[in-house]
């Protein structure tokens, strides 16, 4: 928490700010459900359970999309946070009031409020989910929260993953109906602001484990819940009710306009299909030109509900959109990439010229769809090598260009064990494991190698449709991670490529910039920043990593989003990092590029060196303020 004076605060904001559409509001709930999804479990009052709480969690979250357009929560806290987007501060306030009033206590003369009672959806039958379990750290926290009242803990949660000051945390409590704030935020200070601990997994409703409930009790009601089921059978009989399975149009929703347009989007036999061999004489060699391959492409009925689905996807529809992509059906006929069998499940992969659809339903006929969106216009050669045709069991499945000649498997960890190769059976590869579905410490990360007419690349698999690029070298002229030094420059640094999943990512770049002699004299340490570049293309993330000799990981020493370093545009870098010898002395590491001429520390720490790296003694636990300067005279400010 802030240790600003609380006694003062300024008066509650106003109720009303700018109109906010349900679109917006979705979008805004869509790429922030798991912020949103952990917010609500920390407010919720520990009383009611784990498993009752990741449930009612989720629901509160998927019922706070308002139902027409609403005035958004001015604020001014949330216009000057990490995100200054009124569908988030909408939602999160809706989030974090119903939250709230889950804890109040229920009253006889008053009926109950919908957030007090059970949630009706989501409902796991047979199961107990709860967040996986934290050390002893997240444990103590956990038991500390627990004995705070509900705007208390809000105060909290705010502050640790909201990063308010205590004035915002105020306003935000305020503008949720919370009748004492300030007394919430005081309430709240009494906990240290241990606040990376809520990142944890003790704290993800999003990632869950698995138990079965009272078996005892279940098979006593399975008797009468026969007796229910053979009861509704015949009440549907004699109602009339539809027992076909697929209808024509599969799980989409009635349609809701005709015209000529939407009407040719929606007939598979007006499908683009690109002949095998297009790719050799076109000048493109994109997604445009991949052939439509698979053992269903002549299934029409299949296509029709896969296009039906796209266009108007039914409440049964599991969609994922990855951000800044649309979610709406296609302006015309799109292209056929895949239409095929994959393990359970028959998959169809659809492309518009600006993002691939895949849509997926289960082989037993049973009701249900997934739909999943990825944003890939402006792809090229190399960001069109792959698309993914489904993952299960820890495995990922591809389908590749149909320039590629090889695929195989590796390991980033592992750069002298060499690929695995993988068998290609009309464009699709066989199984690889995927580190975007692993759980726990991070020993490996396997990627997928394409050979593309002797030019080597890597792709790997960050939870999205389409796999990232990896590149390394100097931001404006990276290389492909092809070579010994390549590979051994991405070994210590492969586990960080987890901090930017589902985030949209286009292309992931290492630039060793910099190697730093230790002052105890044990070697040099490596500097490598890693940028990641996303197809909408805002939301660059940034990490400016340290290895020392013999260590098995790099360690961030800065990470920022939305800014130019270690970019094209902005090629140049500067970060520190407080470093402890193995005599136990403490010092602050600082590097810029090898084009940085002097790099100076102020505030915590004090020094200055005329060249790109600075060594000084430090204190456990300082701050400092990095400045340096380019041999150009340019002024430089460090990553933070």
């Amino acid at each position: 928490m802030q240790s600003q004076d609380v006694a003062q605060r300024p008066a509650p904001p106003s109720p009303a700010g700018p109109v906010v559409d349900v679109e917006q509001a979705e979008a805004a709930l869509v790429e922030h459900y798991p912020r949103l999804v952990r917010l609500a479990y920390l407010v919720l009052p520990p009383g009611l359970g784990r498993s009752r709480r990741v449930l009612t969690a989720h629901s509160l979250v998927q019922r706070a999309l308002p139902r027409n357009r609403t005035p958004a929560p001015v604020i001014p806290a949330q216009s000057t946070g990490r995100d200054g987007d009124p569908g988030y501060a909408l939602v999160r306030l809706k989030v974090l009031r119903t939250a709230l009033e889950a804890g109040l206590p229920l009253k006889a003369k008053a009926w109950p409020k919908r957030a007090q009672l059970p949630p009706l959806l989501p409902h796991v039958w047979g199961l107990k989910l709860f967040p996986r379990s934290g050390g002893a750290d997240e444990l103590a926290l956990d038991q500390r929260l627990s004995t705070l009242s509900g705007p208390a803990r809000a105060a909290y949660a705010l502050s640790g993953l909201e990063r308010l000051t205590d004035d915002g945390v105020c306003e935000v409590l305020a503008a949720a109906d919370v009748a004492d704030p300030e007394g919430a935020v005081l309430e709240a200070g009494g906990i240290p602001a241990l606040y990376e601990l809520l990142d944890s997994p003790e704290f993800d409703p999003c990632s869950l484990q698995a138990r079965p409930t009272d078996l005892m009790r279940r098979r006593q009601h399975l008797k009468a819940a026969l007796a229910a089921g053979a009861a509704l059978l015949v009440c549907g009989a004699l109602l009339g009710l539809p027992g076909e399975g697929w209808g024509p149009e599969g799980a989409a929703a009635p349609p809701y306009a005709r015209n000529p347009a939407a009407q040719a989007a929606l007939d598979p036999t007006k499908l683009t299909r690109v002949p095998p061999t297009a790719w050799r004489s076109s000048a493109r060699t994109d997604f445009s030109v991949w052939p439509a391959r698979g053992d269903l492409t002549g299934d029409r009925a299949l296509l029709r509900r896969a296009l039906a689905v796209w266009a108007r996807p039914g409440e049964t529809v599991q969609v994922s959109v990855t951000p800044g992509t649309l979610s709406g059906g296609p302006a015309g006929p799109p292209q056929l990439l895949y239409a095929g069998t994959l393990d359970a499940a028959r998959v169809v992969i659809l492309y518009d010229g600006l993002r691939i659809a895949r849509y997926a339903e289960p082989r037993d006929g049973t009701q249900g769809a997934a739909l999943d969106f990825a944003r890939v216009d402006g792809a090229g050669r190399a960001e069109a090598g792959a698309v993914v045709l489904g993952r299960s069991d820890g495995n990922v499945r591809y389908l590749m260009a149909p320039w590629v000649k090889k695929a195989a498997e590796r390991d980033l960890m592992k750069p002298g064990s060499g690929a695995m190769d993988l068998t290609l059976t009309d464009g699709v590869t066989a199984p690889l494991a995927s580190p975007a579905l692993r759980s726990g410490p991070c020993t490996s990360w396997n990627v997928l190698q394409v050979s593309d007419g002797g030019r080597t690349r890597m792709l790997t698999d960050l939870g999205e449709l389409v796999p990232a690029r990896l590149t390394t070298g100097r931001p404006g002229s990276p290389g492909e991670v092809s070579g010994a030094s390549a590979l051994r420059t991405w070994q210590p640094f492969a586990c960080s490529l987890g901090t930017m999943r589902s985030a949209g990512v286009r292309d992931v770049n290492a630039w060793a910039f910099n190697e730093q002699p230790l002052p105890d004299a044990s070697g040099s340490a490596a500097w490598v920043c890693t940028r990641a570049e996303t197809w909408r293309g805002g939301g660059a993330r940034v990490l400016a990593q340290f290895h020392t000799p013999g260590g098995a990981y790099g360690a961030a020493a800065a990470q920022a989003e939305n800014v130019p370093a270690c970019g094209a545009r902005d090629p140049h870098v500067l970060a520190g990092v407080l470093w402890k010898s193995k005599a136990g002395d403490w010092y602050l590491l600082a590097a810029g590029g090898r084009d940085t001429a002097t790099v100076r520390a102020t505030g915590g720490v004090n020094g200055q060196a005329r060249s790109s790296l600075l060594t000084v003694p430090a204190e456990q636990g300082a701050q400092a303020q990095l400045k340096g300067s380019l041999k150009d005279g340019r002024s430089l400010r460090g990553l933070r």
